[in-house]
């Protein structure tokens, strides 16, 4: 294996600096080894989908309210305000849970999602097309062939054309 970094070769299998740079090898030789995909970090293998997710979203909002409702009635006390903020941020937050668990159970995807340590490194686990053409063909430049554009016999006369007439045929003088 060489250096990323430099092209020095490794010297041994139990190097992890480049000799001549000192890059880390470590990465790259595990880079290698997983055929291009970045290796999985330690505490990284779960892999939840948007529906584990989505209720884990749910329940916490739903449980925030028996934190934030007793806050907002102390402070609508402190304040003499009726009950109306109170009730109102109550019922927003146990509905707004328990919709949210409904809408991960109901429509969102119960798959695993693909963990960011299986992505290749170009970005993405599939390979792309290459992008299209967007140069403009060598034929273009080539040469047109006498006609088009040398061909001065269209153009009308400059004024110093006709000046540099007049002083051949002019005589000189005696």
């Amino acid at each position: 294996m060489f250096c990323p970094n430099c092209g020095q070769e490794k010297l041994g299998p139990e190097t992890t600096f480049c000799s001549r740079c000192g890059f880390l090898l470590s990465g790259t030789a595990a880079l290698l080894e997983a055929g291009g995909n970045l290796p999985a970090a330690p505490g990284t293998t779960s892999q939840t989908s948007k529906r584990k997710r989505g209720v884990k979203q749910g329940l916490f909002i739903f449980l925030l309210t028996f934190l934030v409702v007793p806050i907002v009635a102390m402070i609508s006390i402190w304040l003499r305000v009726g009950p109306e903020i109170t009730s109102l941020v109550a019922v927003l937050l146990s509905m707004g849970g328990l919709l949210r668990m409904a809408y991960a159970w109901l429509l969102e995807d119960g798959s695993p999602a693909a963990a960011s340590s299986q992505q290749q490194l170009g970005g993405s686990s599939t390979r792309a097309a290459l992008p299209p053409e967007r140069s403009i063909p060598a034929a273009d430049y080539a040469y047109q062939g006498p006609g088009n554009w040398r061909d001065t016999n269209e153009l009308q006369p400059s004024v110093t054309e006709n000046t540099t007439r007049l002083l051949d045929h002019e005589q000189p003088p005696q």
